[in-house]
């Protein structure tokens, strides 16, 4: 016959002063670091730690947040956890919360506005202290925290500026990041650049082009319209990947002469090399290709992407670190009123991009 298992007891306060000899209230004041706990020995609180962790206990979360009312707990929406412009992000956010005592509650919204509302919902029902958004280019600017902006839940986005919709928001300078793009790519010589741009209505795609077009202004060029393309809205993340081979096939047949190539992200860069690459044409010396984020497999890729780096770990931290000081201090004013931190890009040089006609 199997052995039956005798599930581990829970070790309680009450028996942890069974076994010190110390009253249940008293054991109860020392473990929970209460006021009245000043009234106590140092003798007996040492006493009673070193019973209480013989014994294995550990406290009731659980009981602690009924008496206190508070959850100790942040909520952090992910729209799609498999894009990989996440991943830092989420490390930066983790990095603020481990040393505090509020315990991260993570959904994936998998990009399907009603899970995220229906995600959203639980959240709030489960009474968050605090929301932290990741916003992938897939998420959607109108409406979905419309609840949340209308409560008192400290609340902020990473990776999307909805400012105009009164929430707080952490992201890059897009049109910097546009402008050292095409900086790079002009100072190695290259005058007939193509650009695979955002979807149209995504804010950070406009500012990315409107640095591109601002660079080209200052040093009296032009980018040929013909080498211009704009990716369609999409449902997953790995749609950029495939929307830059697409676009880069559609530039390729179209005819139009191009030595390098601005992509929008590092994934539709990366789709650009491979359809490069199926086309014979190779990567750097027949045509640069440089993206944007720096995510993990840009620095993996064959060749290593050159592209504009987000500082994504410190947005992550940046967006956690606002969260917990608004639980902290509810009511003292913030130094920083601005709805938006917009943090700096810079270049990350790798090896898709050298000058027209060079060896890699």
């Amino acid at each position: 016959m199997p052995v039956r298992r005798t599930p581990p007891k829970h070790v309680t306060i009450v028996d942890v002063a069974r076994i010190s000899g110390f009253s249940p209230s008293t054991v109860s004041i020392v473990l929970n670091e209460a006021p009245l706990s000043r009234y106590v020995a140092a003798k007996t609180k040492e006493h009673i730690r070193k019973t209480a962790q013989a014994l294995g206990y550990r406290p009731d979360a659980f009981a602690r947040s009924l008496r206190s009312r508070r959850s100790n707990t942040i909520g952090i929406m992910i729209f799609d956890i498999s894009d990989p412009f996440c991943t830092l992000i989420l490390r930066g956010i983790e990095h603020a919360l481990h040393p505090t005592p509020w315990l991260p509650i993570m959904m994936d919204a998998h990009n399907d506005r009603r899970q995220f509302e229906g995600y959203l919902e639980m959240l709030m029902e489960r009474r968050v202290e605090g929301l932290i958004v990741v916003a992938n280019w897939l998420f959607e600017e109108g409406g979905l925290l419309g609840r949340v902006r209308s409560g008192n839940l400290p609340a902020i986005v990473v990776g999307r500026d909805l400012s105009a919709m009164g929430m707080r928001s952490v992201i890059v300078e897009n049109e910097q990041g546009g402008y050292l793009a095409m900086q790079h790519l002009y100072e190695l010589g290259h005058r007939q650049i193509a650009v695979i741009r955002g979807p149209a209505g995504l804010s950070d795609s406009r500012r990315r082009w409107e640095g591109i077009q601002r660079f080209v202004a200052e040093h009296g060029f032009a980018i040929d319209r013909r080498c211009v393309r704009e990716l369609p809205d999409a449902q997953d993340a790995s749609s950029g990947f495939e929307g830059g081979i697409a676009l880069t096939e559609e530039l390729l047949q179209s005819g139009s002469a191009f030595t390098a190539l601005i992509a929008f992200d590092d994934l539709t860069a990366l789709g650009a090399v491979r359809c490069l690459a199926r086309a014979g044409r190779r990567v750097p010396q027949d045509c640069s290709v440089i993206g944007f984020d720096d995510v993990p497999t840009a620095l993996l890729s064959t060749p290593g992407l050159t592209t504009i780096r987000q500082p994504m770990e410190e947005m992550g931290k940046l967006a956690a670190e606002f969260v917990l000081d608004s639980i902290l201090n509810p009511k003292e004013p913030h130094e920083d009123t601005q709805l938006v931190r917009m943090l700096a890009p810079s270049l990350v040089l790798r090896d898709s991009t050298v000058a027209p006609g060079g060896e890699a």
